[in-house]
């Protein structure tokens, strides 16, 4: 009887194996670059430390078409760090001590098209919306919803930030945190116009102190009046920082602002254009309440080294890169790029940024800063690139504080980059 067995079962694995598979059509992208880094004063301090180093990305997206209309993505990153170091420390996936070996398995969704819409299903991009300014993108686990009425586009998402339960007395069912998203968005001819509702509930602090609850309002528009380019953005978040489930501890309100304008245009081969972005600090005379934006995002990098999300990521945990977490500032940005050959440009920035409030009692200052960088970039192939730049950042006192004492210094950075596209 057994043999019996292991004979049809042998039967049956020849027959599956020797079917006809159904056809999926694969698509692979994907991207890798490496960045060498000479950084002169990383700290901005008087006679400190400078700092050399390479860091790298391997990223592969395949996309399976399953059916007309139904189709499954996946992204890996691979390798993602800096070269040949020995701990952990600027290894965003963070699974191998190595961060030469780690890999990253970050995306993973399912697309299908419906009589009412695009659904996308599982862990898909978030964190983008608008213009750069404002992201932070990352991936989530999301349920999300596209469809169409004429010119306007109507997206709805539900978004899982943390699945949990408190493990302390008492131990509430709830310590999630959610996020649901509304927002319309209209295409006219030259360019759109757009607005990101949102609410989200955090209660991971249960029970140790209680929940944070907060709307966001996210109006954008992008256009195009001849040969000028125009983008902005204002970014508006209202609630609870803190709503207290403790008797006798008092919530804490938030209301933060940020805004961001962009304009440039092209003259033949060279394009220039200007930026000012901006970000509401926090009241530090007021109680009970934060006042910050939610900041200019990772995304937004305007300049080489102040608020380089890149540096700020990979450099070894320096956080003092003149206000690296891209909130509390006002900055004003003017850059340039021209295009010597098809395959040779050459670009330049001056970007001067400010502390929107004051950080600390009796601030010296509020300046952060004027950055100069240049750029230059040869295209070897269509889908390979390789750029030198340089930069220096005359140091701003705002560093100091309310301390005279202090002493801060200016710093300069040298870098190049080869990014491979696919």
């Amino acid at each position: 009887m057994k043999k019996l067995f292991a004979v049809l079962l042998a039967l049956g694995l020849i027959m599956a194996f020797s079917a006809t598979a159904s056809a999926v059509d694969v698509k692979f992208g994907g991207s890798y670059y490496v960045v060498g880094v000479y950084d002169d004063n990383p700290s901005l301090k008087k006679d400190a430390y400078s700092r050399a180093y390479f860091f790298q990305r391997i990223r592969l997206q395949p996309v399976f078409e399953i059916a007309k209309g139904l189709t499954f993505t996946a992204r890996m990153d691979a390798m993602e760090g800096a070269w040949d170091t020995s701990t952990a420390a600027g290894n965003r996936s963070a699974q191998s001590v190595d961060t030469g070996r780690n890999f990253d398995w970050e995306r993973g969704y399912v697309t299908f098209n419906t009589g009412i819409g695009k659904f996308d299903v599982g862990y898909i991009a978030a964190g983008a919306w608008g213009t750069v300014f404002g992201d932070n993108t990352t991936t989530r686990p999301r349920i999300k919803l596209t469809t169409k009425a004429g010119p306007m586009i109507l997206v709805a998402i539900y978004e899982k930030r943390n699945e949990g339960n408190t493990v302390a007395a008492p131990h509430y069912a709830d310590a999630d945190y959610d996020a649901y998203y509304l927002a319309p968005i209209y295409a006219f001819k030259g360019g759109q116009a757009g607005v990101l509702y949102g609410y989200l509930r955090n209660a991971i602090g249960r029970p140790a102190g209680g929940s944070m609850k907060f709307h966001i309002l996210e109006p954008y528009f992008k256009a195009t009046f001849g040969s000028v380019y125009v983008e902005g953005e204002f970014d508006y978040n209202v609630g609870k920082f803190f709503e207290s489930e403790i008797p006798g501890v008092a919530d804490v309100d938030w209301k933060g602002y940020a805004a961001y304008l962009m304009a440039r245009t092209s003259m033949g081969p060279a394009t220039f254009g200007a930026q000012v972005g901006w970000s509401r600090g926090n009241d530090i005379t007021t109680a009970n309440d934060v006042e910050s934006g939610l900041g200019g995002g990772a995304d937004w990098n305007p300049a080489l080294i102040m608020m380089n999300d890149e540096l700020n990521t990979w450099s070894g945990g320096d956080t003092n890169t003149a206000n690296s977490g891209k909130a509390n500032f006002l900055l004003f940005n003017v850059f340039g790029d021209y295009k010597v050959t098809p395959k040779f440009s050459m670009g330049a920035a001056f970007t001067y940024a400010k502390i929107d409030k004051d950080v600390v009692a009796g601030q010296i200052s509020k300046d952060l800063g004027y950055e100069l960088d240049v750029t230059a970039t040869y295209k070897v192939y269509d889908n390979l690139s390789y750029m030198v730049g340089a930069g220096y950042l005359w140091t701003g006192d705002a560093l100091k504080g309310a301390n005279p004492a202090v002493k801060v210094d200016d710093d300069y950075i040298l870098m190049n980059k080869l990014t491979l596209t696919f």
